[in-house]
């Protein structure tokens, strides 16, 4: 999901003479990708929604920002940035974008799925690469050209679709701050202990796409469809996967997104359609699984 949600990490090797940290030119990044970053701390975050698409998933249509949210997300680094990110892709547009990418000097780190039965399916395509940000942006931008994800900024709504849920009971389960973003309900909890990629912090976690994300969707009568992905060490995946199993929430995927992390992370992916206040005290469970760190 990580309309919100999701990530991949980069090598240490540059692409051509990069510019030092400090002197990014985040407006040349922006035109190379043709839109504007969220900004966090250090980290412009840019998003590559599939809004051209119509996925239903068990009778539900998923809004881009629970499920469709592919992104970037660059961080200075010595000698440029770091870029990571997660592309979302039919199955006919892998091949095609993957080539692009690697011929550009982009770095694949995983392709999988993270729902089920989405109709048409949707895969994941986590990126990185470090060195000089307007050619890792320019990469990023000619490789999703061979797909069909809308390359135009979105245009900003002009009000937010109405939350139909107790947001404040929600919060209060969760034990954090939701927001609202494209009729979708997301929750971002980062890990209690930091992770670094190739000794560099990734942070904030949430941007950079290592903190747990949930999504509710409401679907009516205080029901929502929910997915996420939960970010795990090794003996935190089994755990997780029984407390969410037994709270009537399904496991759809469980895999890396990253080559280099530290510690080692897996990433568990999960679905449900049901009351919403039900669904959030399963996550609680598996949450109290983790290392995730208390608001």
């Amino acid at each position: 999901m990580r309309g919100v949600y999701v990530l991949a990490i980069c090598a240490v090797t540059t692409i051509g003479g990069a510019a030092s940290a400090q002197e990014i030119d985040w407006k040349k990044v922006d035109e190379a990708l043709g839109r504007s970053a969220a900004v966090s701390g250090d980290v412009h975050r840019y998003g590559f929604p599939r809004s051209d698409l119509t996925v239903t998933l068990d009778g539900v249509t998923i809004r881009p920002t629970l499920a469709l949210g592919g992104w970037t997300a660059f961080k200075p680094a010595h000698g440029g940035a770091m870029v990571m990110g997660d592309l979302v892709l039919l199955e006919t547009e892998i091949n095609p974008v993957m080539a692009k990418l690697i011929e550009n000097g982009i770095e694949i780190t995983a392709v999988h799925n993270h729902v089920l039965r989405g109709n048409p399916a949707t895969f994941y395509m986590h990126i990185g690469r470090h060195g000089d940000p307007v050619k890792l942006a320019t990469a990023i931008r000619t490789g999703l050209s061979e797909s069909k994800t809308p390359l135009t900024p979105p245009a900003a709504p002009a009000s937010q679709p109405a939350i139909d849920l107790d947001t404040g009971q929600l919060d209060q389960i969760i034990g954090a701050k939701g927001q609202a973003n494209g009729g979708v309900y997301q929750f971002g909890v980062p890990r209690r202990d930091p992770v670094t990629e190739s000794g560099m912090q990734l942070a904030p976690a949430g941007p950079m796409g290592v903190a747990t994300a949930i999504g509710f969707q409401p679907t009516g009568g205080g029901k929502a469809a929910i997915t996420g992905d939960f970010v795990l060490t090794a003996d935190e995946v089994n755990p997780v996967i029984k407390a969410l199993r037994s709270n009537g929430i399904e496991v759809t995927a469980v895999h890396s997104h990253m080559l280099n992390e530290q510690p080692r992370l897996f990433f568990l992916h999960f679905w449900a359609n049901d009351d919403a206040v039900k669904l959030a005290k399963g996550l609680r469970a598996a949450l109290d699984k983790t290392a995730s760190a208390k608001s």
